[in-house]
């Protein structure tokens, strides 16, 4: 990715069970793929769910919180899958990385 870029950090923790949420998440994920200016994306979801995705800018973002099937996905997380999240948006202007 060419810096400087955006990461949009969600964090999370989960009510218990799934409840189509694993469904759901591959779909945005997918939907989101398809999104202008989306980068890519990465995500662990284990006690405290993490998904980072990346944008080229911040127009971009707010294009995909505006997407009517991403707004149903958010509000479907209130409803059925979340007790708490948090939303964080960065500017990455440095990045490196190891690789064996």
């Amino acid at each position: 990715m060419k810096n400087p870029y955006y990461a949009v950090i969600f964090t999370s923790t989960r009510t218990p069970g799934d409840n189509g949420y694993g469904e759901m998440a591959d779909k945005m994920v997918e939907l989101a793929k398809q999104q202008t200016g989306f980068l890519g994306v990465e995500s662990a979801r284990e006690e405290i769910g993490i998904t980072v995705s990346y944008w080229e800018s911040q127009a971009d973002i707010a294009n995909w919180k505006k997407n009517t099937d991403h707004l149903f996905a958010q509000q479907s997380g209130i409803k059925n899958w979340y007790s708490w999240y948090k939303v964080r948006v960065c500017l990455v202007e440095r990045e490196y990385e190891f690789q064996k």
